[in-house]
């Protein structure tokens, strides 16, 4: 098989968090020590959240000390994300914004021009890595020349989808929290508390996914773009991404004709596709291969279509759906 063997990681340690812990009061910008929540829109500390995932953690983290608004709208694609002048403009307005440096290149551009006070990069309160190369037919990867108009998710090759792996994710929940604390210290208190409960419920589903992967007739899942790499590096999984970090780039015959192969090679008995994408790719090559379909969320986004209505819950959807592609006893 020429997919990636990714190596199993341990779990989140003492030591992590604390360098999580560092990374957060590094991230904010640089801000007076009279920082308050009383200098946004409303009362409350106003945090802007460019997509879903870190829309949870400020919800979680921030509490009724909070007024988190996104700029990503259920149901939208993060990657495809242009700004509303309103929403540019509103930026400047919020007491701190919280994005993933690379994801979402307009949101980027945005907060750079922007005069928010503190700017929360999810991206430095973990470590994000090159898996560049799980995609063997990403549009642009290969060239000798990159195009001007690459994102910087593709012309540094970091992935930027840790929120799909439980410890990576509690990490950036540890930053932020420290970040919140920080920039709004007269609720820091409570910041802390809500925090450590989510860091809890981060763990038990990190716990869940362990158990429940441990044993499994296979341990290689397709997907319809590389989102879950980091999931799969955590629980000692391979996962097979029929398009690159490019949810909508179209793979070759040749890449095809691979995955069909190894299906075959490898007990592969399930193509999973995404609910803000098509689904048609995936769907075509498990007819032509003879596999199963089912719906891995990569949680972009909560709409009346994912099976759950937060973080959490979707997430454990994903491991019943992992648990019955693979097998597991």
């Amino acid at each position: 098989m020429n997919g990636i063997r990714l190596r199993r990681r341990p779990l989140i340690t003492g030591t992590a968090v604390a360098a999580a812990t560092a990374l957060g009061i590094g991230a904010l910008s640089a801000c007076s020590s009279d920082s308050s929540a009383a200098q946004g829109n409303t009362d409350k500390f106003d945090v802007v959240a460019s997509f879903y995932p870190l829309q949870y953690l400020a919800e979680e983290i921030g509490g009724d000390h909070v007024n988190v608004t996104t700029l990503t709208e259920p149901g939208q694609e993060p990657h495809d994300l242009e700004l509303s002048t309103k929403q540019t403009a509103g930026l400047g307005e919020a007491d701190a914004v919280l994005y993933l440096k690379s994801l979402q290149p307009a949101v980027d551009e945005a907060v750079a021009q922007s005069g928010v006070k503190d700017k929360i990069d999810a991206a430095t309160l973990t470590t994000l890595e090159d898996h560049g190369d799980v995609s063997h037919d990403h549009a642009h990867e290969g060239e000798e020349h990159a195009e001007e108009e690459h994102s910087e998710e593709e012309e540094s090759g970091l992935d930027p989808h840790v929120w799909l792996d439980p410890v990576k994710y509690a990490e950036i929940a540890q930053g932020v929290a420290k970040a919140f604390e920080k920039a709004d210290p007269d609720n820091a208190a409570d910041y802390k508390k809500n925090a450590e409960d989510l860091a809890g419920r981060l763990d038990a589903l990190n716990t869940a996914y362990e158990d429940g992967l441990k044993n499994t007739e296979t341990k290689v899942f397709f997907t319809n773009h590389a989102s879950f790499t980091y999931l799969a590096e955590r629980y000692g999984l391979t996962a097979e991404a029929i398009n690159g970090l490019d949810p909508e780039s179209e793979p070759s015959p040749a890449r095809i004709k691979e995955l069909q192969e190894e299906a075959k090679a490898d007990g592969v008995t399930t193509v999973f596709y995404e609910t803000l994408v098509s689904d048609k790719t995936a769907k075509t090559l498990a007819k032509d291969a003879g596999l199963k379909t089912d719906v891995l969320d990569p949680l972009e986004g909560i709409t009346d279509k994912s099976k759950g209505e937060n973080y959490i819950e979707v997430m454990e959807s994903n491991l019943k759906a992992l648990q019955t592609a693979l097998g597991a006893k």
